[in-house]
Formats: structure tokens, C-alpha cells, sequence
């Protein structure tokens, strides 16, 4: 079955945004379930649990699913570079009541170790994100029946990814939250709207697009269909859901989140990121050009965002979630599908009637 294919059977065609620390397995069979299309993001995980999860996944669901990997890049800091970094973050920790960590012998997950487990497992979709996979590994997942996503965040990189044997695009929007995912350019050159990235990539590949960031209820589902989309993905929507597994202080920022809520930062991974504004961002912007690449401040940070969420802390965890996070509502993730789906189908219909006003004339 070709990506077209399995995106237009969808009885909803909405896919549920993998979202690390707020999303894994029980979210991912409700999307599913309800006709949808559920993400697991395994990022995290060491290859040894891939195997495991992506069973768990199958065990609850004949549906089909997709599985989310991050494309981390080696890292070799120096012992400097890492005292230097450490030394940034001491007063934070010191904030919080909690050790300062020592430094890390390892950074993030061994991503060709993660790619040969999500072969092994073949699971029915896998979505790459930070960069761009090898003709070879796409053949590779091919062979064990998986479709490829890819995520682009430029038509150059929608352009780079057919070029490898992609099965579809993911677009994603500047109003987006969590990581930005972008690999050719810089962030400034990358931060493209969401309604402008699937039109122009529409244009440039003949590939299915899924359109993402800032998609928060049936109109924004409506509008990028009517733009070519073949499906949209969907997370801040999905982060007060009853089946995520978002943190209590993340929740309540989110709940509570205002108008224009939401920042870009790297100060709390060393890659830019899309969250709720907090005391951690506002302070650390001044100095985040400065903090190591991803995934080594990541690493850095990772004891400092879990003492904060054991405290309930939501002035120093990371609060990833995009624009438009003030329309979020609490649910189980199948009524609010089938709600947006609704809202979706209204959105629709009163475009028809207003479209068609003329002709009627």
C-alpha cells in the first residue's frame, strides 16, 4: 500500500504528532482507534526497548501506526566545553534543590542502532526528523514494509527527501511546537507558515503532504486539506488528552497558556524549539546562543526538567507546544477527533455555500 493510500483510507485524516515526555503508546492506539493515525515517538528509547514497543503497539491495535525517530548527531564535546555548559546550568539546579549532574559520557541514543531495531520491526510507518535519511535506508525500511516520512521544514528539503525515495512529507510550520526540524538552513532561513510550506511544497513534489504546526481544531483541519494536504498531524491539540501522558505542570501550563504564549528557544536542548515562555527561557536568552549543540545540552538539562517536574515546577521544564496552545482542550483523544472531524466538515460546507453564492447569482 502506498502512503496516498493509506492516508485516504483514513476514516479521520488526522495523525497524532509524536511528542516526547507527553505522548507514547496509549495515546497512539485512541488516535488509531478512532480512525486516525497514532505516532509512537521512540526517540528515547535504546534500541533493545524499539522492538518491545512497537509490539506493544500492534498487541492493542489492528490499526495502522506510525513510529517517530530523531536524528541526533554525533557528539564529541570537549571536557571544557562541558564545564562551561555545567557551570551555565549550576544555578538552576542549585534553584531546584537538585545535584549538579556530572558530565555525561553519552549524549543521546545511537540513531543507526535505532534504525536497525525499527527495521527489525517493521512497523506500517516510520517518520525521520533533524535530517535526512540514505537512499539505502529508505530502500532498507522498503524492503521490511515500511512507509517513509519525511520531515521538512523548506521546499528544499520536501525536494531532498523525494530525491532519497520518500513516500510523503511532513510540513512543518513555523507555528509548530517541540523541535524545529529543519537540516539544509539555518532556523532563520527555515521558518516557513505552515499554509505557505504545504502549498509551495505541493507544488514542488509529487508526493503526499501532511500539513503541521498550528492545526488546533476542525477549521485548521479543513484549511489544509483544501490546500492539497492528505492529512494533517496534529500535537498541541492532543497535549491536554486523557490518554497523553503530558506532566501535571506541563498540563496546567497549557491550561492556563495565554494569547501568543509561545517562544523559540535553544536554551534548553541547544536546538531551536517552540514552547510556552517560562522564567528558564527569558533568563537564558540572552546567553542560549552560547549553550552546546543539541544533543548535548539536551543532556545537560535532561536531571534539571525531571527535578522540575517532580516539583511541580513549570518555570524550569521544558513546555513544548505551539501556536494557538490557548485553544487546547481536555478529552479523550477519539471525541476530540470526532469533534474536529465535525468542526472540519462544517468549515467545509460553509466554504462550499459561500463559494458557490456566485454561481447562484
Amino acid at each position: 500500500m502506498s502512503l496516498a493510500d493509506l492516508l485516504d483510507d483514513l476514516p479521520i485524516p488526522i495523525i497524532q504528532a509524536p511528542m516526547v515526555g507527553a505522548s507514547f503508546d496509549a495515546l497512539a492506539v485512541a488516535v488509531s482507534g478512532a480512525g486516525g493515525l497514532g505516532t509512537l515517538a521512540i526517540a528515547t528509547l535504546a534500541p533493545g526497548e524499539i522492538g518491545p514497543a512497537i509490539a506493544g503497539v500492534r498487541a492493542q491495535t489492528d490499526a495502522p501506526f506510525g513510529v517517530n525517530l530523531l536524528m541526533a548527531p554525533k557528539a564529541a564535546p570537549t571536557a571544557s566545553e562541558l564545564d562551561t555548559a555545567l557551570a551555565r546550568l549550576a544555578p538552576w539546579y542549585q534553584a531546584l534543590g537538585a545535584p549538579l549532574p556530572a558530565a555525561p559520557n553519552q549524549f543521546a541514543q545511537d540513531f543507526d542502532a535505532q534504525f536497525a531495531a525499527v527495521v527489525e520491526a517493521g512497523p506500517p510507518m516510520a517518520s525521520f526528523t533533524f535530517s535526512i535519511l540514505t537512499k539505502a535506508q529508505v530502500a532498507a525500511l522498503h524492503a521490511a514494509g515500511t512507509l517513509v516520512v519525511g520531515t521538512a521544514t523548506t521546499v528544499a528539503e520536501a525536494r531532498a527527501w523525494a530525491a532519497v525515495g520518500a513516500d510523503g512529507i511532513c510540513a512543518q510550520g513555523f507555528e509548530a511546537g517541540g523541535h524545529r526540524g529543519h537540516f539544509l538552513a539555518e532556523v532563520e532561513a527555515s521558518l516557513v507558515g505552515t499554509l505557505a510550506l504545504v502549498s509551495t511544497i505541493r507544488a514542488a513534489v509529487d508526493l503526499p503532504v501532511i500539513a503541521a504546526g498550528g492545526i488546533m481544531d476542525g477549521r485548521g483541519v479543513a484549511a489544509a486539506l483544501a490546500l492539497g494536504a492528505s492529512a494533517v498531524q496534529m500535537g498541541t491539540a492532543f497535549l491536554l488528552a486523557e490518554e497523553a501522558v503530558t506532566p501535571a505542570a506541563w498540563r496546567g501550563a497549557v491550561a492556563t497558556a495565554g494569547d501568543d504564549a509561545t517562544r523559540l528557544t535553544r536554551a534548553f536542548t541547544g536546538r531551536h524549539a517552540r514552547g510556552i515562555e517560562n522564567h528558564f527561557m527569558r533568563e537564558m536568552r540572552a546567553v542560549q546562543d552560547a549553550v552546546p549543540a543539541y544533543p548535548v545540552q539536551n543532556r545537560l538539562t535532561q536531571p534539571l526538567r525531571a527535578a522540575a517536574t517532580a516539583a511541580g515546577d513549570p518555570e524550569m521544564l521544558s513546555l513544548w507546544a505551539g501556536q494557538g496552545v490557548g485553544l487546547t482542550r481536555p478529552g479523550s483523544a477519539g471525541e476530540m477527533m470526532r469533534r474536529w472531524w465535525a468542526e472540519a466538515g462544517e468549515a467545509a460546507r460553509a466554504v462550499a455555500a459561500r463559494t458557490g453564492r456566485g454561481e447562484a447569482e
